[in-house]
């Protein structure tokens, strides 16, 4: 008979949900799904500042430490401000972070948040996330196992509208989540897109024109693949969308809505993802996701002039030309080859 596994360790500590997490002297956000990660933070950090607008907040990468910084950030001010460390990176914690990290849970400063950030994708740190799941420092953890099932995604997704208090008919929701089968993050900001955008019920056929109805295919795979510069697959994918009975107004507004965040995260060199995201009012994955996009040749006339085409098409589409389809072709090609439409 082989030998049995021996099971995880039992955590002595709070479980919370990502969606509802509180606050405590050291908070553990642990697990892959960076989607989850973001939210649980940044509640935490609206939870706090509702508490106190003069919230002070710090980031620390853990990766690239500089010794004394967390008692430095955590310790109180002059005028007792509560505090707000973020840490990122647990996973990849220089052996300074790891020192200071275990000798601050034995005293806490009192007024002070810590959340560390550790996606296990590596087992350094298991020192310090021992110690806070032993009840060390008065911790709680936020766990964010990776969402990979289709069930689990129906259910993050009716996460969304249960919590925005919008009703979705569940044969939307089934054909949402089938449209970003492969990507949390763009399944997330289509829920948001819609219970930003409509009024009422969200139904199969609202969410059939905004995102083509079609697992393969979305407005947002097209705006991806045409921002990457692959210019003929961003015409395909366009082509099987419009096939699908995608509609063109949506199509445009995912091409917005994607370049007017990389144009606001664009101007933010040298600051960490979590303080754009703080001063923008946006979440850490969205800075992320822009970055990505900004990195793949982007400069600032050739995102100027994406924009200005993106505009000449949402007033096309809405009525200014006869012709939609040219429309839309013309927006892709302008931003898969980052150059004016026949140039």
């Amino acid at each position: 008979m082989a030998a049995r596994r021996p099971s995880a360790p039992r955590s002595a500590i709070p479980q919370q949900s990502w969606r509802t997490p509180t606050p405590a002297p050291i908070v553990l956000v642990s697990g892959p799904e960076e989607v989850c990660a973001e939210r649980a933070t940044a509640r935490l950090r609206e939870y706090l500042r509702a508490e106190d607008p003069s919230l002070e907040i710090s980031d620390i990468d853990a990766s690239d430490y500089a010794a004394g910084t967390l008692l430095a950030v955590s310790a109180p001010s002059l005028f007792g401000e509560p505090r707000l460390v973020r840490i990122r990176s647990v996973e990849k914690c220089s052996d300074a972070f790891l020192a200071e990290a275990l000798s601050y849970l034995q005293a806490p400063q009192e007024g002070a948040t810590v959340v560390l950030r550790h996606t296990g994708a590596s087992v350094r740190g298991k020192k310090l996330l021992e110690a806070i799941r032993a009840g060390q420092g008065g911790g709680a953890e936020v766990a964010c196992p990776a969402i990979k099932r289709d069930s689990d995604r129906y259910d993050f997704a009716a996460g969304e509208f249960r919590e925005a208090q919008r009703r979705i008919v569940p044969g939307a929701l089934r054909a949402l989540v089938g449209a970003f089968a492969d990507d949390l993050t763009e399944l997330a900001a289509a829920c948001q897109q819609l219970i930003s955008d409509v009024e009422g019920d969200i139904t199969e056929p609202i969410v059939e024109r905004y995102y083509g109805g079609r697992v393969e295919t979305s407005a947002f795979t097209v705006a991806d693949t045409a921002i990457a510069g692959r210019y003929g697959d961003a015409l395909l994918t366009l082509r099987q969308a419009l096939a699908s009975g995608a509609d063109p107004v949506p199509m445009v507004a995912a091409f917005a809505m994607k370049l007017r965040t990389m144009a606001r995260v664009a101007g933010s060199r040298g600051e960490s993802s979590a303080a754009v995201a703080s001063r923008l009012g946006m979440k850490d994955w969205q800075v992320d996701r822009a970055r990505r996009d900004l990195a793949g040749g982007w400069t600032q006339d050739s995102l100027g002039l994406a924009i200005q085409a993106t505009a000449r098409a949402d007033a096309d589409v809405k009525g200014g030309s006869r012709d939609a389809v040219f429309a839309l072709e013309r927006l892709v090609t302008v931003i898969s080859t980052r150059a004016p439409y026949g140039a």
